[in-house]
């Protein structure tokens, strides 16, 4: 059984805290006055200090100490959090990022440029002309002092502080002597162990802490300071603090024993912060509180952290299962006994529940996904000098983890290209009676079997002729073809088309847009673009909630069965038997509405007499409805998606293969581009009709 590396435990954590510290600092930047934001900022930093120290990323505590150190002053209110200031901490932000992920590669002149540029806007903030200190990454900004406790003349000011830790923190991670070290860095401070608590060698647990420690810190700092060093260990700890040079300046009071809450408390006397009572005291504790710490523990633990590839495993043995169980359900169908037949029922029930709770598993919020491109636009809109705002809608849709993953490329090129060719100069948009800021909305909603992503902008909407004198003049389409809008806004994915007039670090090159169809296309999804001129557009894309298993309609062409998924299906209607003789490509009445149909014994070259009473298939691919005809519908399937070998992997009329209860395998159709194909063999009246 293999265990993950600490260190890849601290990465992450590390990516989690970096993407918390993200989001708050692009939040800060429009609400600069959110205290709530700048803790949430500064605690991100404090933590990712300490754990760097701790997991030996030396670099990463020196550098976060030094930008908190600057942070701090805007923690205090000695300086305004600015766009200037929110642009600089998120450069340090990514600088962090590179020391975690490459500290060989991390170049040490950036974070010094970082930390100077940092340096100058505090010390302007706080009218402070003088170089900031030499650090280990640069110069850093002069720690502001903070207030004395006491201000009487002739008094020593500091804190006497007493530690006791719960004996399970250093097995939940937690590392006290770094902790020590952060509060060395307030001020000078004497360090003394109690070791009173310590058993004897034959009662001593090596993974239970049993010291406490006194601190004298001799620095004029402020309560919270101190405070905030136990932050994030204030359930596992009691600590106590009194003022040095107080009336009644006696040690503080052992935190096993802490003051009853009802008395009183004398204004000179220690001041004891009971963070946690069931951690009051360092003994061992006896065999019933350990039981109730471990079950209250366990009951803390409400996720855990599994390796993706153990995800991706179990879904494998899952699919082998559902496989395994098709094949009794279909050999207890041809036996008569009853005994069979339930326990076939039994372990079809069963899979069922555990197909559906491991799928459930793989499913993530895509709002982890919404989160990324709030920084994008924010860099964009300074770069392009276009104000945007960014919207985001049905961040709760969830969808397999692995169709999140490689989402991400496709949506950067498609924001992108959303704020450099949609959304218009904040002069053009006064010109069309718009409002200087943009707006970009990221959405994504559920839609039966599949999820639909969409990327809309307010901008000026494209330029069908624009698009097509293009087209035409790379050859991609004689000139005077009849050709829809529709079919033209498909030349966007072509590869190495652009609109752009020059070539620029954003676009020009005509690769984005064909990336992210050979993305969707992967994904078994397809896109859909919808635009209004002067209103702007919308690019949706379709997505298959998981691509393991599906819900398909098993279906017979000749000889041949094949599964069509369920999610492209709107309905199925019987041939007319008018209709039963034809060219190839017919269409059908479906109500009132003319629906054109693909006949598939030709496309798949079907040998053999179709059947007598064939079936229509009616699906649909984005806005558009058209009929399969096949010679039989055998009725529901669990599919279990099998990828096809490299030798068919230009076969686009399929997207992969399925095992069968017999044993055999069925090809799964790619409707998207089946009806793509089929349109284009079809006569201009049925592509308009289509």
């Amino acid at each position: 059984m293999t265990t993950l590396n600490p260190v890849d435990v601290f990465r992450m954590e590390a990516d989690e805290l970096l993407a918390c510290l993200e989001t708050t600092l692009l939040d800060l930047g429009e609400k600069p006055q959110d205290r709530a934001l700048i803790d949430t900022a500064f605690r991100a930093l404090h933590t990712i200090k300490g754990s760097g120290a701790m997991f030996g990323f030396e670099r990463v505590a020196a550098f976060t100490h030094d930008f908190e150190t600057a942070f701090d002053l805007v923690r205090q209110g000695r300086v305004a959090a600015s766009v200037d200031l929110v642009n600089v901490a998120l450069s340090a932000k990514d600088y962090i990022r590179q020391l975690i992920d490459d500290p060989d590669g991390a170049e040490p002149i950036f974070g010094q440029a970082i930390l100077d540029e940092l340096g100058t806007l505090v010390g302007r903030a706080t009218g402070r002309a003088e170089a900031a200190p030499e650090s280990a990454e640069g110069p850093v900004p002069e720690r502001a002092a903070e207030p004395a406790p006491r201000e009487a003349a002739g008094r020593e000011t500091g804190w006497r502080i007493g530690l006791a830790f719960a004996p399970e923190v250093l097995r939940n991670g937690t590392n006290p002597l770094a902790l020590l070290d952060d509060l060395r860095d307030l001020g000078p401070c004497e360090v003394v162990a109690r070791l009173d608590a310590v058993p004897d060698l034959a009662a001593l647990d090596p993974g239970a802490l049993a010291i406490g420690w006194d601190v004298t810190l001799r620095a004029a700092v402020a309560r919270e300071a101190i405070e905030d060093v136990f932050l994030f260990v204030q359930d596992e700890m009691t600590l106590s603090l009194a003022q040095l040079g107080g009336e009644a300046d006696a040690p503080a009071p052992a935190p096993a024993e802490p003051a009853p809450a009802q008395e009183p408390v004398a204004a000179a006397a220690p001041v004891v912060v009971p963070l946690a009572p069931q951690a009051a005291s360092a003994p061992p504790a006896p065999p019933g509180a350990r039981a109730g710490a471990r079950r209250s523990e366990e009951r803390s633990a409400s996720t855990v952290r599994v390796e993706a590839e153990r995800l991706d495993e179990l879904m494998d043995r899952v699919g082998e299962l559902v496989i395994a169980q098709a094949r009794l359900s279909q050999l207890a169908g041809l036996h008569a006994d009853a005994g069979i037949k339930s326990v076939a029922e039994e372990i079809e029930r069963l899979s069922a529940r555990l197909r559906d709770t491991t799928m459930s598993i793989r499913m993530v919020p895509i709002g982890a996904l919404f989160g990324r491109f709030r920084r994008l636009v924010h860099d964009l809109s300074r770069d392009l000098g276009k104000p945007v705002e960014f919207v985001t809608e049905g961040e709760d849709t969830e969808l397999d983890k692995t169709v999140i993953e490689r989402l991400a490329d496709p949506l950067v090129h498609l924001i992108r290209n959303a704020i450099d060719h949609g959304i218009e100069d904040p002069a053009r948009r006064a010109g069309s009676g718009k409002g200087a800021t943009g707006r970009i909305t990221l959405s994504a909603e559920h839609a039966g079997a599949q999820v639909r992503v969409s990327v809309r902008d307010d901008g000026a909407g494209l330029d069908a002729a624009r698009i097509r004198a293009k087209a035409e003049e790379k050859g991609l389409v004689t000139p005077g073809a009849a050709l829809s809008d529709q079919q033209i806004y498909q030349f966007l994915f072509a590869p190495g088309f652009s609109t752009a007039a020059t070539i620029s670090a954003l676009s020009g090159r005509g690769v984005g847009m064909d990336v992210v169809k050979k993305t969707i296309e992967g994904l078994r999804g397809t896109i859909d673009i919808t635009t209004a001129p002067g209103a702007g557009t919308t690019v949706t894309l379709r997505l298959p909630l998981t691509l393991a298993i599906i819900e398909g309609l098993l279906i017979r062409v000749g000889e041949g069965r094949y599964v069509v998924p369920l999610s492209a299906v709107e309905e199925c209607v019987e041939l007319p038997e008018g209709d039963r003789a034809g060219r190839g490509r017919d269409f059908l009445n479906i109500r009132g509405a003319l629906v054109p149909f693909l006949r598939l014994r030709a496309l798949f070259e079907a040998g053999g007499e179709p059947d007598p009473y064939q079936k229509v298939i009616i699906v649909s691919v984005g806005e558009t409805r058209v009929g399969l005809l096949v010679d039989q519908i055998i009725g529901n399937h669990q599919t279990v998606i099998k990828s096809l070998s490299k030798l068919h992997a230009d076969v686009a009329t399929f997207s992969g293969a399925t095992i069968l209860g017999d044993g055999t395998a069925a090809l799964i159709i790619d409707v998207g581009r089946l009806v793509s194909g089929g349109q284009a063999e079809m006569p201009r009246e049925y592509q308009e009709v289509a």
